[in-house]
C-alpha cells in the first residue's frame, strides 16, 4: 500500500517538474517571466508535495492507531496469542514507518531536484 502512495507521490512530482521544463523551453517568454512562472509552478508543486506527505502521514497514523486498537482489543480477549499478535503488528507498524521514511525521503530528493533547477535557471542570464 505505502509503495504505491510513495510511488504515485514520486510520479507526480517528476511528472510536475517535467510539465514545468517542457513548458519553459517552449515558452516564448522573457527570462523574467520565465523565472516568475517557475516560482509559481514550484510553489504549486510544493503545496501538493506538502499535502501528499500530509495525507500520506495521516494515512500512517490511521493504520498505527488501529494496529493499536487490535493489539489491545486481542489483549483483552485472547491473553495467550496476544504477545505474538502484538509483535506481528509491531513489526508491521515498523515496516508502514520505515515505508513512510522512505517515501518522505524520495519526496525530499525530488523537491530538491526541482528546487535545484528553478535556481539555476533564476541564476542563467538571459537573453
Amino acid at each position: 500500500m505505502f509503495d504505491r502512495d510513495s510511488d504515485f507521490i514520486t510520479g507526480l512530482l517528476i511528472g510536475g517538474l517535467a510539465g514545468v521544463l517542457i513548458g519553459i523551453l517552449y515558452a516564448p517568454k522573457s527570462g523574467r517571466e520565465t523565472r516568475e512562472d517557475i516560482g509559481r509552478k514550484t510553489e504549486e508543486l510544493m503545496a501538493k508535495a506538502r499535502d501528499e506527505y500530509d495525507q500520506a502521514v495521516e494515512k500512517s497514523r490511521r493504520a498505527y492507531e488501529t494496529a493499536v486498537k487490535a493489539i489491545a482489543d486481542v489483549k483483552k480477549t485472547a491473553g495467550e496469542g496476544a504477545e505474538k499478535v502484538e509483535k506481528t503488528a509491531s513489526e508491521l507498524a515498523e515496516r508502514g514507518k520505515e515505508t513512510l521514511q522512505e517515501g518522505a525521503g524520495r519526496l525530499k530528493r525530488a523537491f530538491d531536484a526541482g528546487l535545484d533547477a528553478y535556481r539555476q535557471e533564476k541564476e542563467t542570464p538571459t537573453s
